[in-house]
């Protein structure tokens, strides 16, 4: 389970006095105890899935990324270089990521599986992505490949 995966590494980068990565373990770990709380209810005390902790991740290295952006514009390298440490770390615990022609592979396969026709169609391809390969693709780049095969360009 990713959950006791994340606090055997936090656990050991603490023994071997590596703050960075300790603080990025740390950063993990509070994000998903938020989810965790968010998604409490009266029968489900359990906490969120390792699929939702992925997608957590996903979603924590957009916001990374957006960063380095930002920071790059800014003449901030220094900001930028920490926060691709931090994706890098975070990366360690997300299954292998698809190359470009596996991806591609999948959106074809999930067209043909839902019989997906047209750009309407979007939704249902991008619901069967995410519940099929949670955490081993780029969701955004994704898309936009799926817009083009839909389309027909």
């Amino acid at each position: 389970m990713l959950r006791d995966k994340l606090k055997e590494e936090l656990k050991a980068s603490m023994i071997a006095k590596n703050e960075s990565r300790t603080g990025t373990i740390r950063l993990i770990l509070a994000a998903i105890k938020d989810k965790d709380i968010a998604s409490r209810t009266e029968e489900n005390r359990d906490g969120i899935s390792d699929e939702s902790i992925l997608s957590l991740f996903a979603s924590m290295i957009k916001q990374r990324n957006d960063s380095i952006e930002m920071y790059k514009k800014g003449n901030r390298q220094d900001l930028a270089d920490k926060e691709q440490a931090e994706i890098d770390i975070i990366r360690e615990f997300m299954p292998k990521q698809l190359s470009a022609e596996e991806v591609a592979a999948a959106i074809k396969a999930v067209i043909a599986a839902t019989g997906a026709s047209s750009i309407k169609d979007m939704g249902k391809v991008m619901g069967e992505l995410k519940a099929k390969y949670a955490g081993q693709l780029d969701f955004s780049a994704a898309s936009a490949t799926i817009k083009q095969m839909l389309s027909g360009s």
